[in-house]
């Protein structure tokens, strides 16, 4: 068993600490087994996840499905002696997210469109977006939306340029592709990879 004592006054300097101790552990001791004890439900916690890239001796359960102690035992003991566990609930949210991130009309555009698409989602005028990012032209952020929606699919069935922009703009909120058919139904792509009505 490892026992550490972090001593520090400051209070933002002793979480960034722990932070990067805990990082060093991993790094040098890799098998340490790590028990995920959660009530969170928030993507950042399973894209943490996902990044660690703990392959064994872990267990991350939901504290409402494990709530005897005999459970948690047995769950620690099986940590230590190199067995994995993921709570069928907390799979499935990993594999959402993890679809979800893979599936990010953001990831599909470069820094500059990301920008000028977060900027456009926020209601700002191409005038607004080009003093906002330091340029001196809007043309510049007219062009960029045309990037944008082509990278999208917006620029082959929207009728006009507000139309696109307005597609763009709940794509963006949306944190997902969403396709609009000639009868301007909305689709997103669900878990199965089928395309599916969207409903906000």
């Amino acid at each position: 068993m490892l026992n550490l004592l972090l001593v520090e006054d400051n209070e933002k300097l002793r979480a960034a600490l722990k932070t990067g101790l805990a990082a060093a552990i991993r790094r040098e001791l890799p098998r340490l087994p790590v028990v995920f004890y959660t009530i969170q439900d928030d993507d950042a916690y399973y894209r943490d996840f996902r990044r660690a890239g703990i392959l064994s001796h872990y267990a991350y359960v939901r504290k409402s499905n494990y709530l005897l102690t005999p459970m948690i035992v047995t769950l620690l003991r099986d940590a230590v002696a190199g067995r994995s566990f993921i709570d069928p609930e907390i799979e499935a949210r990993v594999q959402e997210v993890r679809h979800k991130d893979e599936h990010a009309p953001m990831n599909l555009l470069e820094p500059a469109e990301q920008a000028v698409a977060a900027l456009l989602a926020q209601g700002l005028t191409n005038e607004q977006i080009a003093a906002r990012l330091g340029f001196r032209d809007k043309r510049t952020i007219s062009r960029i939306n045309g990037q944008i929606y082509a990278q999208w699919g917006l620029a082959e069935n929207a009728t006009d340029d507000k139309v696109a922009r307005t597609r763009a703009a709940l794509i963006v909120r949306a944190g997902r592709l969403i396709v609009w058919d000639d009868a301007g139904i909305a689709r997103v792509m669900n878990d199965r990879g089928e395309w599916v009505e969207f409903a906000p």
